[in-house]
C-alpha cells in the first residue's frame, strides 16, 4: 500500500463497508460516459459523409448531449433525497442501454430527417443517463468520505480523463486504423456500463447526510435561496432562447415563474452569498474545460497538424487522470486547502493557455498544453468538494446544481463564445492583412454571441479547400495564416476565464483566512431547526 493511502486510510475510520466498491462503482459509471463521449466525438465525421449532415446538424446531435446531462443530472439531484441513489442507478442503466438501440436505429437507408432524429435522441439519452449518474456519484461519494471529500472525489472524477483516453484511443484504432463501422466503435461504450451495473448491483446504499439528518426537502433549498436560483433561470433562459428557439419574452417567463417556485419553497431565503460566487466561479470552470475541450483538438490540430493536435487531446487526459488520484497527498503534505489547490489551477491554467497560444512547434505545444492539463485536473471535483464540505445540509440538491450550471455553461457559453471568437479573430487577422481577399473568403452569415457585435468569420468550405490543397496558392496561404492567427488570439482571449478565476480563488483565500481558515461544516441540530447559514455567511 503507498503512503498516499495510508494518509488517506487514516480520514477513513468509520466509512461503510461497501464505501469503496461504490466508490469503484462510481468510477466505473462516469467512465462509460467518458468513453461514450470520446467515441462519438470521434464518429461525427462518419456520421457526416453517411448520412450527408452538414456541420450544422451535427453541431445540433453533439449540443443534445449537454441538454440530456444537463436534465439528468439536475432532475436526478432533485430526486436523490427522495427516492434513493439506487432507482436513480437503475434509472441510469436502463437509459443507457436504451440509447444504444436507439443510435443504433438510424440507418443510411432511411430518410436523413428520420437519421438525424434517432441520432439526436440517442445522444439525448446517453447524456440524460450520464447526468443521472453524476447526481448520483457526487453526492453518494461525499456521503461516503465526509473527512476526506476532495480526495476522493478527485479519484471519482479521474475516471473522465480515463474515460476520454480510452474512447478516443480505441476508436483511433478502429476507425482510422481498422476502418470498422460506427456501430461497432460505438457499442464499446456499453461494456463498462454492464460492469458498473453489476458492480451497484444488490448494494446498499446510505442517505445523504442533510437526509439522513431529517433536513426537510424546501430546508435543502435554503443555502441555494434567490440568489443561487438567479444563476440556474438565467442559464435556463438561455437555453430556451438558444436550443428550443422561444422567444425572450416566453423564455424570461419561464426563468421568472422558476425563480418565483424556488422563492415559494424557501420562503423566500436569500440564500448564501458564498455558495451564489461558487455557483457563478462554477460556470467558468464549465466554460474554460469543457468548452474548451470542444475546442482544443480543432485549434491544436489547426496550428500544428490534426494527428498532433489529437495526440496533445490524450496526452492531457492523461496528466488529468494521474494527478486526481493526487489530490489529498497535495492536501496534506503541500498544506493546500481545497480553495488554495483551485487558486494554484486557476494561475497554472492561464499561463497554460497563453504558451499554447504562442506555441510554434510540437515541443512548445506539448509543454504548454501539459501546464494547461495540470491547471484543468482538479477544477471540477474539488469545485464539488468545496460545496460537499460547506454546505452538507443541501444533500444532492446544490452540488447537482453546481454541475447542471458547469455543463450548461459549457455548451451556452463556453463552446460558443470559443467559436464566435475564432470567427472574429480570424476574419479581423485576414481583413488586416488583404480587405479583398477577406471580402471573398468571409462566411456568408455573421456570427453573434451574447452582447458582443456580429462578426464575419471566414467560410467553412473556402477554408477546407485551402487546407487540403496540396500546394495552396498565396491568396490560400494567407488565408490559412489568418485562421491560425485567429486561434491564437481565440486561446489568449480564454485565458482570460481562468485569471478571472484566479482572483476569485484569491479573494476566497482571503475570506477564509479572516475567518480562521477553511474547515468543513457538519449539520447541527440549529441548522435542521433554523435553515442556513445566511446570506453573508460561509
Amino acid at each position: 500500500m503507498s503512503k498516499i493511502d495510508d494518509i488517506a486510510d487514516t480520514h477513513d475510520a468509520g466509512i461503510a463497508d461497501n464505501a469503496k466498491r461504490l466508490l469503484w462503482a462510481g468510477f466505473m459509471a462516469i467512465l462509460a460516459a467518458g468513453v461514450g463521449f470520446a467515441i462519438r466525438g470521434g464518429i461525427f465525421d462518419n456520421w457526416g459523409s453517411e448520412f450527408g449532415f452538414t456541420g450544422a446538424q451535427l453541431g445540433e446531435i453533439g449540443g443534445a448531449g449537454f441538454t440530456g446531462f444537463c436534465f439528468g443530472i439536475i432532475i436526478g439531484g432533485l430526486l436523490a433525497d427522495k427516492i434513493g441513489y439506487g432507482k436513480l442507478v437503475i434509472a441510469a442503466f436502463a437509459f443507457h442501454v436504451l440509447s444504444a438501440f436507439v443510435t443504433f436505429g438510424a440507418s443510411p437507408d432511411q430518410e436523413q430527417a428520420t437519421a438525424y432524429e434517432f441520432l439526436k435522441w440517442g445522444m439525448f439519452l446517453f447524456a440524460l443517463a450520464n447526468g443521472v449518474l453524476e447526481a448520483v456519484s457526487n453526492p453518494l461519494v461525499a456521503t461516503l468520505f465526509p473527512k476526506n471529500r476532495t480526495h476522493y472525489l478527485n479519484i471519482l472524477h479521474a475516471s473522465w480523463p480515463a474515460g476520454l483516453v480510452l474512447g478516443a484511443a480505441v476508436g483511433w484504432f478502429l476507425d482510422e486504423g481498422m476502418g470498422l463501422s460506427w456501430k461497432l466503435q460505438l457499442s464499446l461504450y456499453l461494456i463498462p456500463t454492464v460492469i458498473y451495473g453489476i458492480m451497484f448491483f444488490g448494494q446498499k446504499f446510505p442517505k445523504s447526510e442533510a437526509s439522513a439528518k431529517g433536513v426537510k426537502f424546501g430546508e435543502m433549498f435554503k443555502d441555494v435561496g434567490l440568489l443561487g436560483a438567479v444563476v440556474v433561470c438565467y442559464l435556463i433562459v438561455l437555453f430556451c432562447v438558444k436550443t428550443l428557439g422561444l422567444s425572450d419574452m416566453i423564455a424570461y417567463g419561464i426563468g421568472f415563474v422558476l425563480l418565483v417556485a424556488v422563492g415559494v419553497l424557501t420562503k423566500f431565503s436569500i440564500g448564501s452569498f458564498l455558495l451564489f460566487i461558487l455557483f457563478i466561479t462554477h460556470a467558468l470552470v464549465g466554460a474554460v474545460e469543457l468548452g474548451t475541450d470542444q475546442w482544443m483538438q480543432n485549434i491544436t490540430g489547426n496550428i500544428l497538424t490534426p494527428g498532433q493536435g489529437k495526440a496533445l487531446f490524450i496526452w492531457t487526459s492523461l496528466v488529468m487522470f494521474g494527478l486526481r488520484f493526487s489530490a489529498h497527498f497535495i492536501e496534506s503534505k503541500l498544506k493546500l486547502s481545497p480553495i488554495g489547490i483551485l487558486f494554484v489551477c486557476a494561475v497554472l491554467a492561464t499561463v497554460g493557455l497563453n504558451l499554447t497560444s504562442v506555441a510554434t512547434g510540437f515541443a512548445m505545444a506539448f509543454l504548454a498544453l501539459t501546464i494547461y492539463g495540470i491547471g484543468k485536473t482538479f477544477f471540477w471535483p474539488t469545485m464539488l468538494a468545496v460545496v460537499g464540505d460547506r454546505y452538507p445540509q443541501s444533500g444532492a440538491v446544490a452540488m447537482s446544481l453546481m454541475g447542471g450550471i458547469g455543463m450548461m455553461s459549457a455548451g451556452l457559453i463556453g463552446s460558443e463564445g470559443l467559436g464566435y471568437a475564432k470567427d472574429r479573430f480570424a476574419g479581423e487577422a485576414l481583413k488586416a492583412e488583404n480587405e479583398a481577399l477577406y471580402e471573398e473568403y468571409k462566411a456568408a452569415e455573421p456570427s453573434q454571441f451574447t452582447v458582443f457585435a456580429e462578426v464575419y468569420g471566414l467560410d467553412g468550405a473556402k477554408l477546407g479547400e485551402a487546407r487540403e490543397a496540396e500546394e495552396p496558392t498565396a491568396d490560400q496561404q494567407t488565408v490559412l495564416t489568418a485562421d491560425i492567427q485567429g486561434d491564437r488570439n481565440t486561446l489568449k482571449a480564454d485565458s482570460m476565464i481562468p485569471a478571472i478565476m484566479a482572483v476569485i480563488y484569491l479573494l476566497l483565500l482571503i475570506f477564509f483566512k479572516m475567518r480562521g481558515g477553511y474547515k468543513p461544516v457538519e449539520i447541527s441540530r440549529e441548522q435542521i431547526a433554523g435553515g442556513v447559514e445566511g446570506p453573508m455567511e460561509a
